[in-house]
């Protein structure tokens, strides 16, 4: 893990190692909210804060999290609808944390860190809102005589599987309790923590349909560790990818996004296909970048640092907004059909598994009942 990678904040008051300035207190934190920091540099240590959000229990530090402040919170539901009309292959959702350690830069869920009222920048990698009561909730939810028990997607905001879900350990009742209630769902993850509830994902599985998916869009370490500094390394995941098809759970790679002129080569794209079909993904789909609103500023000034020459490129491909260029998502796409069908890869990238796969529950395993050790024993 390459937490490492990540920066710790120097005392509100005293010079930023970066700039030498110091940082403004115009919030409880210290931060400057009106303007994120700049992406990847030192951002002033704040003080515990003293935040309005809903259902606040306590604001937490932990020397294992250097950085890092978990705000603990009552959760009023853990369901979430997705708007209709919306083109996702899902209907309901679930995020037990706001916020990622993951830091990575392109992150499109960094603007909704902003309606909590921390910025979009160094808050969103290290103010993260943890729902301890998330599974007691949903399990509420769920036995509601109103739930048809539609698809749940865990992944699409922030990462179910990133290192705070090593402290607080959620995500084992959250697969017990859709299980239990018949409900199918589908986790789309970077975190090589996944690996600890392996056993729980295949007995979920003999009960209902289930989608696993790892995000691998690279495959340079190199230039992962700068672009998402908080995440297990390419080959760490494809290593826990190798794992979750030797015993049988079959396991979707989602890459993207696909960062132009940094992993879009064709030699980058051949080493990626290769590496995901080697690895035994049963499919895979990429797509380009998106520059959303907070994503699109705190990436752009990442590039502005390590590769600026691309600036003027990616201002001209992105100059209508959120999505590359027409031209640009043409030539992507044939790129990657090619792949796909030159490595044998289905069409339809986010086939769940189906139901008469499934054992039936009169022979389904019963769920392993404690958390192993995350992990270390894996790797």
């Amino acid at each position: 893990m390459r937490w490492e990678a990540q920066l710790i904040r120097p005392p509100v008051g005293q010079p930023d190692a970066g700039t030498g300035r110091v940082s403004p207190k115009t919030r409880a934190d210290g931060a400057d909210k009106s303007v994120a920091p700049q992406a990847g540099a030192p951002h002033p240590h704040s003080a515990e804060p003293l935040l309005d959000l809903p259902g606040l229990m306590r604001s937490v530090r932990t020397p294992e999290f250097d950085g890092i402040v978990f705000h603990e919170v009552v959760a009023k539901s853990a369901l979430n609808k997705v708007p209709s009309g919306s083109e996702m292959p899902f209907s309901w959702t679930i995020n037990p944390y706001r916020g990622c350690t993951h830091a990575c830069i392109y992150c499109f869920a960094r603007k909704t860190h902003t309606y909590l009222d921390f910025d979009y920048g160094q808050d969103f990698d290290s103010q993260v809102v943890v729902k301890r009561n998330v599974a007691e909730v949903l399990r509420a939810e769920l036995g509601r005589p109103r739930w048809k028990r539609e698809h749940v997607a865990l992944g699409t905001n922030t990462d179910p599987y990133q290192r705070a879900e090593g402290r607080y350990g959620l995500m084992p009742e959250i697969i017990r309790a859709l299980a239990d209630s018949g409900t199918p769902f589908s986790i789309l993850t970077k975190g090589t923590l996944l690996a600890r509830d392996a056993d729980l994902l295949a007995w979920a599985a003999a009960r209902v349909p289930v989608g696993v998916g790892l995000s691998i869009a690279m495959t340079n370490d190199a230039l992962s560790e700068s672009i998402e500094p908080g995440t297990p390394s390419p080959t760490a995941r494809f290593r826990l990818l190798e794992r979750l098809a030797a015993s049988g759970i079959e396991c979707s790679v989602m890459a993207m996004p696909i960062l132009p002129w940094l992993s879009d080569s064709e030699e980058a794209l051949s080493a990626l296909f290769s590496r995901v079909r080697g690895a035994g993904a049963t499919s895979l789909t990429a797509g380009p970048l998106h520059l959303r609103p907070g994503a699109r500023e705190w990436y752009m000034a990442w590039l502005a640092r390590n590769h600026p020459h691309l600036v003027p490129r990616y201002q001209d491909l992105y100059r209508r907004g959120a999505v590359a260029s027409k031209e640009y998502r043409l030539w992507l796409g044939q790129q990657v059909g090619e792949l796909r069908r030159g490595h044998g890869f289905e069409p339809d990238p986010w086939a769940l598994r189906r139901p008469e796969h499934a054992t039936s529950d009169a022979h389904a395993p019963h769920p392993p009942s404690g958390v192993e050790p995350a992990q270390g024993s894996l790797f």
